[in-house]
């Protein structure tokens, strides 16, 4: 068997250092706020190379609370990816905004820069590109759309941590990034957990006071705010994580080379990597139009997969008031139904590796066949 993802053995790596970590914090009698949280922060930012890092309680609210320190509110429209999960557009949501999707580059699967403009209205706030998959998002036209029309971009990193953009590690090229700390993620605690990263002093700083009910200072509330605080426990574990993270994205890119030479000219379409770009391949995405029979066939062969993301966001009916019916984004619809996500992990290595990909052949063999 193959799972999809192995969480425990990363933990069994680390074991020693890991329970020393908890022990440390447990052992400190601090369970909110505190020196691990600060030096996860001061240490996150060096890695990110931003001026700095917030930690928040998970991923939705680093993208909530950065849209709030934006000042998003009623009213307002904030343009998102139609292709990402579902989280993207309920932190605008939050806000009482209006998320406006732009359909994706159907060889990267990230928002198309080039349809980014024809959305932008009087309402227009903030652009939220997604570095989807891992995959690294281009900014530079994002970034030059907004400065033209007045705009923040607000990153979602989630599914990107040390993915670099034009030789530069992903965590400032807009005004802010946030991020997740899910136990699934290349940096991942064990729990929830998430983080803002951002050169803006004062983005970074309402995030602070909107984290902590709205206040800086013990029972003085300057604002409505949230209880949205990284633990002490967390914090601990990212910090022992953090120091391995490239290493372990090393090794994803070494699974997804693997993939992408042992796959070619089999029948699927595998992810497209621009020649600016180093992803960090959080997931392995490929596409095939008979994607159910292919899941099936691999779950029959012992290997696990998962589909990044069945169902669009506004096909949902979370978001079935905004009136968005089926064909009104063609591209992240047929994405929908064509892509899979194979096995992918820093604790992959070589027999599994040649296990999913003898599988992957012998299924689309028999689908052929059939």
């Amino acid at each position: 068997m193959i799972p999809f993802l192995d969480l425990k053995a990363p933990y069994l790596e680390l074991k020693q250092e890991l329970d020393e970590a908890i022990a440390r914090v447990v052992s400190s009698g601090w369970f909110i706020g505190g020196g691990e949280v600060d030096q996860f922060e001061a240490e996150y930012a060096t890695y990110c190379g931003a001026a700095h890092a917030v930690g928040v309680a998970n991923g939705l609210d680093a993208l909530h609370l950065a849209l709030r320190a934006m000042a998003v509110g009623p009213g307002d429209e904030v343009i998102v990816p139609s292709n990402t999960y579902i989280a993207t557009w309920l932190a605008v949501s939050q806000c009482g905004a209006m998320p406006v999707p732009v359909e994706p580059d159907a060889r990267t699967f990230n928002i198309n820069p080039a349809l980014i403009e024809a959305a932008i209205t009087p309402r227009t706030k903030v652009i939220l590109p997604v570095h989807l998959y891992g995959q690294p998002a281009d900014m530079d036209p994002i970034l030059s759309i907004a400065r033209k029309h007045g705009l923040r971009v607000l990153e979602d990193g989630a599914q990107a941590h040390g993915a670099r953009y034009k030789g530069q590690r992903l965590g400032a090229h807009g005004d802010a990034v946030t991020w997740s700390f899910y136990p699934g993620k290349n940096l991942g605690a064990m729990g929830d957990g998430g983080a803002v990263t951002t050169n803006d002093p004062q983005i970074a700083d309402r995030i602070r006071v909107l984290r902590n009910y709205g206040s800086r200072v013990k029972y003085v509330n300057e604002m409505q705010g949230y209880n949205s605080r990284l633990d002490p426990l967390q914090a601990a574990i990212l910090r022992v994580k953090l120091a391995h993270l490239d290493a372990w994205n090393a090794r994803r890119t070494d699974v997804a080379q693997r993939y992408q030479q042992g796959l070619a000219n089999c029948g699927l379409t595998l992810p497209y990597v621009l020649d600016w770009a180093e992803p960090v391949w959080h997931l392995y995405v490929v596409q095939h139009p008979q994607r159910d029979a292919l899941q099936q066939a691999l779950t029959d062969a012992g290997v696990g997969t998962l589909i990044h993301y069945p169902i669009p966001p506004h096909l949902q009916r979370a978001y079935a008031h905004a009136n968005r019916a089926q064909g009104s984004f063609p591209l992240a619809e047929r994405m929908a139904d064509d892509v899979l996500s194979l096995p992918m992990g820093p604790a992959m290595f070589g027999p599994d590796i040649t296990h999913v990909m003898q599988s992957v052949r012998t299924a689309l063999s028999k689908i052929e066949n059939q």
